[in-house]
């Protein structure tokens, strides 16, 4: 058993120490028996069941574990000697086309650590930041963390390394600069970390912390475009065994609340029209703009056009709210209450023409 597998047994008992002097502490206040504050409308019962429920889908998941640091895989030469850049691992998303369910669906392995993000900062990241299908740069800054994590680890190992040596001043150059990096967690957490057996533990609790915080890069999605709470438990076959996995499928909730991104109705309309057409049929009593802006406007003006070529030759317009006598002379009142309408939905048009133009350029 090497020094790693020991102190794996030190810190399992110090989790379920802590564990148990919680559990202790709740019973005060009537746990588990007790579910929380009671929701308005919702009798007691269904709330304890609705806990119960989660919490045996919860014991039931499997547990995903990825290694911290990363197994080195190297796959050239250049690699071998040097090594290779760490990588996030992860939970891979399927992602499926029906007629039934939508062209956006995807589905994910249901573990019991993996992680959301809130929805109100998903619904942030669509609607004000544009996030929706393309999350390339979530990715990538995902990426840029663990790098960054991984990086603060190996130089917290490094520190703890360099005490052991005795010989070896840290505030001489060029030590003093990882001393300025790595010491100042030490300061900040004196007096909550306690010294055992004149060992300072600082640096090792630091350690799990960021391999915590890096584990969690490791099983963190992104459910755009949709929000996570949209995840239905189900099962599926998965390399010939039923395992649990998330489903997210139907219509983006986002796209209901909010207008659906330009880009992707004008993917639809010019590459996609199978997807432009199942929107149009299955969600044709929801109000929901499938058609691209381009589309819209075009279809406005010819409707206006023709409008305009309906009264030919038998109105004259002088002003803009002014019509002329030959009008008043020569047609009967049925025809001028005829013009005034449209008039009216002449003015409506270039009205809300004018209000959707402004809308853009504001």
């Amino acid at each position: 058993m090497t020094f790693n597998d020991k102190f794996a047994d030190v810190r399992e008992a110090f989790i379920d120490g802590v564990g148990i002097v919680i559990k202790q502490i709740a019973t005060l206040f009537g746990y588990p028996q007790n579910p929380g504050m009671k929701i308005i409308g919702v009798p007691l019962t269904a709330i304890e069941d609705i806990i119960t429920d989660k919490r045996k889908l919860a014991d039931s998941l499997p547990l995903r574990k990825v290694p911290f640091p990363p197994i080195q895989r190297p796959e050239t030469f250049t690699e071998m000697i040097l090594g290779t850049v760490p990588k996030v691992e992860p939970i891979p998303k399927v992602i499926y086309e029906s007629t039934q369910d939508g062209y956006y669906n995807f589905y994910i392995e249901n573990y019991r650590n993996i992680f959301f993000l809130p929805n109100w900062l998903s619904e942030f990241l669509q609607v004000r930041l544009d996030f929706c299908l393309d999350i390339t740069y979530l990715e990538v800054f995902r990426e840029i963390m663990f790098l960054v994590i991984f990086g603060y680890a190996q130089l917290v190992s490094l520190r703890i390394a360099l005490s052991w040596f005795i010989s070896i001043n840290p505030y001489t150059v060029p030590w003093i600069y990882l001393v300025a990096m790595i010491d100042w967690t030490e300061e900040a957490m004196m007096g909550i970390v306690p010294t055992i057996a004149g060992l300072n533990l600082t640096g090792t609790i630091v350690s799990i912390l960021l391999g915590r915080f890096a584990d969690s890069m490791n099983h963190l999605v992104f459910t755009m475009p949709f929000l996570p709470s949209e995840g239905q438990p189900a099962k599926a076959l998965i390399n010939e065994e039923l395992r649990d996995v998330l489903v997210f499928r139907y219509l983006p909730i986002l796209w209901y609340r909010y207008p659906i991104p330009n880009e992707i109705r004008e993917y639809w309309y010019n590459e996609r029209p199978d997807i432009l057409k199942y929107m149009q049929k299955a969600y044709k009593n929801l109000d929901i703009q499938f058609l691209p802006d381009s589309v819209v406007e075009k279809i406005n003006q010819t409707q206006l056009k023709e409008g305009l070529s309906q009264l030919g030759d038998q109105t004259i317009i002088q002003t803009n709210d002014h019509i002329s006598t030959h009008v008043l002379a020569n047609n009967t009142l049925d025809q001028i209450g005829e013009f005034s309408n449209y008039l009216i939905y002449f003015n409506e048009g270039m009205h809300d023409s004018v209000v959707n133009y402004w809308d853009k350029v504001m």
